[in-house]
């Protein structure tokens, strides 16, 4: 597991953008925590950086369930009621996209495919975020580390 401190929404949103770069077709970046823990300021970072589009408007896809865009399908699964409903929602239709989820629990079917399970919790005192990244599946830790490496916390 990798341990990553982001100081503010530069450095979410920085991370983010690392990670954009290291993702690959068909990987699942499940992305755990509280309310207002970042999981959708990341998702819209590497949505951002992977389209080539700072400035593109990202939504939270809370009420819609899922956003795609090219490449990329960013869902919450927070109002899912039986993890079966994800087959319905077409998340699984095309193997080459990256698929960002939101309250993956919801789904513990997404935990078994190949990716990064990402978990932000509040910094100390509130100040930042702190992002535990474990692989999912058989995904390679090697080139997550490097990107990862400027906001890495040793223990």
């Amino acid at each position: 597991m990798l341990t990553a401190f982001a100081p503010d929404d530069a450095a979410t949103a920085a991370i983010g953008t690392a990670l954009a770069a290291v993702l690959r077709p068909g990987d699942v970046v499940a992305l755990d925590g509280g309310l207002g823990a970042g999981k959708t300021a990341l998702a819209r970072a590497i949505i951002r950086a992977r389209l080539g589009a700072p400035d593109l408007e990202v939504p939270s896809p809370t009420f819609a369930i899922v956003q795609p865009y090219p490449g990329i399908l960013h869902a919450d699964l927070y109002r899912l009621a039986d993890e079966s409903e994800i087959f319905e929602l077409g998340l699984f239709d095309d193997d080459d996209v990256i698929l960002l989820v939101e309250w993956p629990q919801r789904a513990p079917i997404l935990f078994d495919r190949d990716g990064l399970k990402l978990t932000l919790d509040m910094g100390e005192d509130g100040a930042g975020r702190v992002l535990s990244v474990k692989p999912m599946g058989h995904r390679d830790m090697a080139p997550v580390a490097t990107a990862l490496a400027p906001w890495l916390r040793t223990r």
